[in-house]
């Protein structure tokens, strides 16, 4: 059995140059057209991009294999017939961290003393210490970013969508939101992009959290509604990883909000990226190779 395998770039061939002998490895970067033959993987380049997925040929690929954890839009491009895996394992813990960093830059205000420089202004800012911090979304990047919290003396408060309890203690349910949001000093949002997620972080979401408090958002731009982050200026904080839209034209209101930290989309870009994704397609290949189906399928044929 041979295994036909197509990957971004050259880089990819020397370092999976030690592959099973039955693996046949060749570069397709998506922005030709597709191969002829049978594919029985392909690794689509790092983007976030649906571009070039309704010019597939699912006759001729059998399994898509994205490197980005979301998966936002490909379904309704996609056409019918090809599996496609997400990448699971490799962007939650950098993500996480990113998520960490965005928080504590926004509690001590390092933004605002990067901005003033040349000038010494010693002020008070908040902590994380003896904080109450929402982890709203407790799939793999919401764990991730509990276990990085660790140990900062804040006080955890998990939400995901229902209520349930584990050796930690209890999750609560989105159904609890309105009770919770006044009595937390910072949000952490790592839920996924769905219809019940779209627009979650909006004046609602806002009105209900204490002056002063953080919203961090490491999910999607869509579950905030940025208009109504504008209209907050100067009360809530926000800091976050996506925009809508994304990117920000630099002409955005949203630049200009005081207490507003934007990073752009740069969670899972990290030194610890090329090593995981490498593993991911290792496993899918071995998996293949076995007559196993492929790991983290995410749509099905």
């Amino acid at each position: 059995m041979t295994l036909r395998v197509t990957v971004p770039d050259e880089g990819w061939l020397e370092r999976l140059s030690d592959l099973d002998d039955r693996v046949d490895l060749s570069v397709w970067d998506f922005s030709t057209p597709q191969p002829e033959g049978r594919i029985d993987l392909a690794v689509r380049p790092y983007t976030p991009t649906t571009d070039g997925l309704d010019r597939l040929d699912p006759s001729g690929l059998e399994v898509l294999q994205l490197q980005t954890l979301g998966f936002d839009g490909v379904l309704e491009v996609l056409p019918a017939g090809i599996t496609v895996c997400n990448a699971v394992g490799v962007h939650e813990g950098s993500t996480a961290e990113l998520a960490v960093a965005l928080l504590l830059a926004s509690q001590r205000e390092i933004d605002g003393f990067a901005r003033e420089r040349g000038q010494w202004n010693r002020r008070f800012t908040a902590s994380l210490l003896d904080r109450r911090i929402m982890l709203l979304g407790y799939g793999g990047i919401g764990v991730e970013v509990e276990k990085r919290l660790e140990g900062f003396d804040a006080e955890l408060v998990r939400v995901a969508g229902h209520r349930r309890e584990d050796e930690r203690g209890v999750v609560h349910g989105n159904a609890e939101l309105a009770d919770l949001l006044p009595t937390v000093d910072a949000v952490v949002v790592a839920v996924p992009l769905s219809d019940a997620t779209i627009g979650l972080v909006g004046d609602g979401f806002l009105d209900a959290l204490p002056d002063g408090a953080v919203v961090v958002n490491v999910s999607r731009g869509k579950v905030a509604d940025t208009d109504a982050i504008v209209r907050q200026a100067g009360r809530i904080r926000y800091a976050t990883d996506v925009t809508d839209p994304e990117p920000l034209p630099a002409d955005h209101p949203l630049w200009q909000v005081p207490g507003v930290l934007i990073s752009p989309h740069v969670g899972g870009m990290s030194t610890a990226m090329q090593p995981r994704i490498d593993a991911v397609v290792r496993r899918q290949i071995t998996h293949l190779l076995e007559g196993r189906g492929p790991d983290s399928i995410v749509i099905s044929p």
